[in-house]
């Protein structure tokens, strides 16, 4: 019994001192590949209808019950790339999105509670530790969306879609992105940030757009989709602030980021 107990506990340590090997070099196994999963990822839309009310997180309550989006990201990280290659673009980048929210989901719970994402990763900071699990690698959360998001895709809405886990951010939407609607719940995030007046406003007296700190982070984005920020932003304004914005002469000034956590 004693030969049979090392033998197991020698199996396990070795278990352990492999995938902790793995861990370090940024890969992981992939077991019981999916090739497919389901696209309208329902299983993520119930933990947000559960989690997210009025663009606030219970992360106290996703701390408490982790198992289902412990689950959730299992089997997106058991998606191989070859089979997400083959996917639409839509769907990769609804995949991509809601990986990249439910990667911060689990990231701020595990580390609940904290005032501010900010606050994690010590000197390095939340967005540049290896955490996310996809295509048989450990990456960052800057990794998903300026590596993968925002130059695959060209898409400057990806900035509505991802979170930060902050006030200052789009809201968390309370469904999972999904294929089938995702340029309508993209667009339908930018009216809900543009016309949130304290993250975005528009003074029609004086001409002047004050705008969130991401559109001057990620200026290019938006210019190279619509030539200048205001033209990208006027389509999200209601029908009186776009016809003024769209006349021109418009002062844009950006506002301070509120990184404070987006809790109850």
């Amino acid at each position: 019994m004693k030969k049979l107990t090392i033998i197991l506990s020698l199996s396990l340590i070795s278990v352990l001192t492999s995938s902790l090997s793995a861990q370090k070099a940024g890969t992981y196994q992939i077991t019981d590949p999916q090739e497919q999963i389901d696209q309208t990822h329902s299983g993520f839309t119930a933990i947000l209808a559960a989690s997210v009310k009025k663009d606030s997180v219970d992360y106290a309550g996703l701390k408490k019950n982790a198992a289902p989006l412990q689950a959730y990201l299992d089997v997106l990280a058991s998606v191989p790339e070859s089979a997400f290659k083959k996917w639409s673009k839509d769907e990769q980048m609804a995949f991509l999105i809601n990986l990249y929210n439910a990667a911060t989901l689990k990231l701020v719970a595990d580390h609940y509670p904290v005032k501010s994402i900010k606050d994690i990763g010590g000197s390095k900071g939340p967005w540049k530790q290896d955490v996310v699990r996809v295509f048989g690698k450990l990456v960052s959360l800057d990794h998903i969306e300026h590596d993968l998001l925002r130059p695959k895709y060209k898409d400057p809405r990806v900035h509505f879609g991802v979170n930060c886990a902050s006030i200052g951010c789009p809201p968390l939407r309370n469904e999972a992105f999904q294929a089938t609607k995702l340029g309508a719940q993209l667009d339908e995030q930018g009216r809900a940030f543009v016309r949130d007046t304290s993250k975005n406003k528009f003074d029609a007296k004086s001409k002047t757009l004050y705008l969130s700190s991401i559109f001057d982070w990620f200026k290019g984005d938006f210019t190279a989709k619509s030539g200048t920020v205001e033209k990208f932003i006027a389509p999200y304004l209601n029908e009186a602030d776009r016809k003024l914005v769209e006349q021109g002469g418009v002062t844009i000034k950006y506002m301070e980021y509120d990184w404070k956590l987006n809790k109850p």
